[in-house]
């Protein structure tokens, strides 16, 4: 059974956000998972769709190395997951002359696809 696996880390989208569209396409067909993300109006949509690519490039290297014919449209997505990444911190001023922190969260995010 061949597997390709695809990840992309530090990417500048809040993992809560990420997830909302990740969990659309977990457990779906790579053909379903496109559509699904092409019409998907979120900013993390347009990454998971470049992410999904790759690890569809990734599992026809993997079948051209062995030999074998595959359809990676028939492909599904086994796992998707998002954790969280690394986080900037930036100040802002608040009221009585406090600073208020601004986290700016990322993610990596890791895609499995398989037969």
């Amino acid at each position: 059974m061949l597997e390709a696996r695809a990840k992309v880390s530090n990417l500048r989208v809040s993992p809560r956000k990420a997830r909302l569209v990740a969990d659309m396409i977990r457990g779906k067909r790579v053909i379903e998972a496109r559509d699904i993300l092409q019409f998907t109006l979120k900013r993390s949509a347009e990454p998971l769709q470049k992410l999904l690519d790759s690890a569809v490039a990734n599992a026809e290297w993997r079948a051209r190395e062995v030999r074998r014919r595959v359809d990676t449209d028939e492909f599904v997505i086994k796992n998707i997951m998002v954790d969280e990444g690394r986080m900037f911190y930036r100040y802002q001023p608040m009221p009585r002359g406090r600073a208020g922190r601004i986290r700016h969260r990322s993610s990596h995010i890791t895609l499995t696809i398989t037969e």
